[in-house]
């Protein structure tokens, strides 16, 4: 034994794809033999030939260049489905039975030349988010068509008849067939129940198999192997004559017309959907078990290939199984060389067995196969009928449904494709795009202004108001917002939208935007956008979006801004009457008594406190002080101004306040003395007076007075502002 395969012992992959084939190749045998019976009796052997094969090639393709471990890929339901329906299309309109199986192989390449392209695109993220009742309904519509198309064989009717007619027409069937079905179906079923070391198909078509030899023992036109329409019959495939006949199919297919070819477009997109989504669908349910991740785009590179490799030499095409990827995992599996080895071992199985293959009942396999549609069949959605929020969701499953049983699993796959945008419009229509509204006078700007300035902002703030956007502004959510904005028209001198929270704009929104920068502008108002954006989360320009559909400023209509502080506090400026000048007059230092703090003090003792203060002058981007630095310092703005930044985490900061000239700050740490907790740069070139806790304490013992007042005003503004932050912080708590 190699040391390849002691590895797989020991990791368990070995008896994972052991087990994981003893479930796939019998259902990849079946869904052989329904995809080609479906062309004539006589094909059903090799229908089960290119379910070995298929079996064989993609799990050896996909395990080889697939990302997710322990996943099993073979020939799967929605394959079986989509290219027995096809096949029967064909049938009905006349098609030589040669051509169909060209076709059928030319269908197989097409849908893993998608998968691929799927792949390179980077489609694999997105397939994963198509809608729950959508994926619900493809699964029940195909449940659903699977037994329907194994009714027939199940009852032992003449080969075409239909599924209903084989249901209410009890003289068409062929008690045999009915015999060995039900011994199927009770062996699947209860299997598991007597053993859990061979998976439930497996003794389902032993049971099968020997209820057909118990019949046999008294039948014995029921031994005879060939011409027996009750079971598959010899394969009559040789090494030679395989190869023989698949290098004449690749000579027919070379023969193919563009337009035979295109015909199958629509069918082989259809398919390649449908593949994908059973295959991601099974990585998604494999990585919660193993807490792993796959890369979708690399799996359906993978199982475009695989699927074009199977068809490529005869095979059907397939998906990532969920029966058989539980079984291998359950079964000690741990990389993808558990599917390499499923591959190698359906081979080999398939060439040891080929005489028992034989001989397996077709009624046995079709058993098989409605037991796997009814597992299909998603009965969770039923629940939707329980709430009027969720009706319309089990209407989108039942549409789905109803067209792929009666227009077919194309129309099918537009209409659930349709269905899933109007389930997004919904979602986004249904949700409101507007986060926040307040005003000015309940949010301010960082910028802490004198208390006779405050007033004033408290009095008349509700001049401006404030709309925290959210969400896609789009078409389906420009008249909401249009509705909440217009009561404010009338009203307001300033319209302030915040986009900060806007995952996408289109043409609508913006158009909207121009609308109402106009209606505001015959009244003399404004409209300000805050938060525009070089990129968007959909990777858009905002900015460079919004000039290109006309929304840019426009003096004294339309202003755009870096973020919303910097949008109020220009507001501010405009309600306290200060005017923009284009080149803004220097300041001039403030004396001691011209400061808020100080105002009504004597001058003899303002000349004291001023003996004991440090002048301190730092440049523009200077560091007044740092977080963690000792507090024993109080800072007065003679001129210029300071940003304050707190923490917030992983090394950031934000901007929390500004201090402009008159002002003061340093006064928490002054009183409590304890470290800063924040950050002070100058904004501008800013000049203080600096009084430190030291010459404090001192000027406290000669004026006690003036100590205590002193306090009393750094507490008293320091709680108008805690105050203010309070009312705030409530505000936003109600939204």
């Amino acid at each position: 034994m190699t040391d390849f395969f002691k590895k797989l012992y020991q990791a368990g992959d070995f008896w994972g794809g052991f087990a994981a084939m003893l479930v796939a190749l019998p259902a990849s045998i079946a869904f052989g033999v329904t995809i080609y019976s479906a062309i004539g009796p006589t094909h059903a052997a090799l229908g089960a030939f290119a379910g070995i094969i298929g079996a064989t090639v993609i799990g050896l393709v996909a395990s080889s260049f697939g990302g997710t471990d322990r996943l099993i890929s073979a020939p799967c339901a929605p394959a079986a489905a989509v290219l027995s329906a096809f096949a029967i299309g064909m049938v009905h309109d006349g098609v030589p039975a040669g051509n169909i199986v060209l076709m059928l192989l030319m269908l197989g390449i097409l849908a893993g030349g998608f998968q691929v392209l799927f792949g390179f695109v980077g489609l694999g993220r997105l397939i994963k988010y198509i809608p729950y009742p959508v994926v619900s309904g493809y699964l029940t519509g195909v449940g659903l068509i699977i037994i329907g198309s194994q009714l027939s064989k199940f009852v032992g009717a003449p080969l075409g008849t239909p599924w209903h007619q084989s249901l209410i027409s009890p003289s068409l069937w062929d008690w045999h067939a009915l015999v060995v079905g039900g011994a199927t179906i009770a062996g699947i079923l209860l299997g598991p129940q007597l053993t859990k070391r061979l998976p439930g198909m497996i003794i389902g078509v032993l049971a099968g198999v020997l209820a057909y030899f118990s019949l046999a023992m008294q039948d014995a036109s029921l031994f005879e192997l060939v011409d027996n329409p009750l079971i598959i019959g010899p394969l009559g495939v040789s090494s030679e004559g395989y190869l023989t006949s698949i290098t004449e199919r690749w000579h027919e297919i070379g023969d193919l017309r563009l337009s035979q070819v295109g015909a199958l477009f629509g069918s082989a997109l259809t398919l390649a959907v449908l593949l994908s989504i059973d295959t991601l669908k099974t990585c998604v349910v494999l990585d919660q078990m193993t807490r792993s991740r796959h890369n979708p785009n690399r799996e359906l590179i993978a199982q475009g290939a695989a699927n074009i490799a199977s068809s490529s030499v005869g095979g059907i095409p397939g998906a990532g199984t969920m029966g058989a990827t539980m079984i291998n995992l359950s079964s000690g599996a741990t990389t993808r060389a558990s599917g390499l080895v499923e591959g190698v071992l359906a081979l080999l199985s398939a060439l040891l067995l080929s005489n028992f293959i034989a001989w397996i009942p077709i009624s046995a396999l079709a058993a098989g196969l409605i037991v796997v549609g009814f597992r299909m069949i998603d009965r969770e959605p039923l629940r939707f009928i329980q709430s009027s929020a969720t009706v319309f969701d089990f209407g989108v499953v039942v549409a789905v449904v109803v067209v792929a049983l009666t227009i077919g699993l194309i129309a099918a796959s537009g209409v659930g494709v349709a269905l899933a945008i109007v389930l997004f419009l919904r979602e986004q229509i249904g949700g409101t795009v507007v986060r926040h509204k307040f005003y000015v006078n309940q949010m301010s700007s960082n910028w802490h202004r004198p208390e006779s300035e405050t007033r004033i902002l408290e009095q008349k703030g509700d001049q401006a108001v404030i709309f925290e956007l959210q969400g896609s502004l789009f078409f389906g959510t420009t008249q909401q917002l249009y509705s909440l904005i217009e009561v404010e028209l009338k009203t307001r001198n300033f319209i302030i939208l915040d986009m900060k929270r806007v995952q996408s704009v289109d043409v609508t929104a913006a158009h909207l935007l121009n609308q109402l920068s106009d209606m505001l502008a015959e009244k003399g108002a404004m409209l300000l956008l805050s938060n525009v954006r070089d990129n968007l989360p959909n990777g858009r320009n905002l900015r460079e979006f919004l000039e290109q559909s006309g929304v840019k400023e426009k003096g004294e209509t339309v202003r755009l801004f870096p973020e919303l502080d910097s949008a109020i506090e220009w507001v501010e400026d405009r309600i306290l009457g200060e005017l923009e000048l284009a080149t803004p007059e220097p300041e001039t230092p403030m004396l001691l008594a011209e400061m808020e703090l100080f105002k009504g003090r004597k001058d003899d003792t303002l000349a004291d406190l001023e003996a004991r203060l440090t002048h301190r002058i730092c440049a523009a981007g200077e560091v007044v002080y740092s977080r963690g630095e000792p507090g024993d310092a109080l800072f007065m703005i003679r001129r210029g101004s300071v940003k304050i930044f707190a923490p917030i985490g992983a090394g950031r900061t934000r901007h929390i306040a500004t201090f402009g000239r008159g002002d003061f700050f340093g006064g928490l740490a002054f009183l409590d003395g304890r470290p800063r907790g924040n950050d002070a740069i100058a904004a501008v070139e800013t000049e203080f007076f600096v009084l430190s806790l030291e010459q404090f304490n001192v000027l406290s013992e000669e004026h006690k007075r003036l100590a205590i007042t002193l306090l009393s005003a750094i507490a008293r503004t320091l709680a108008i502002r805690l105050r203010h932050a309070d009312t705030e912080v409530a505000m936003l708590h109600e939204y």
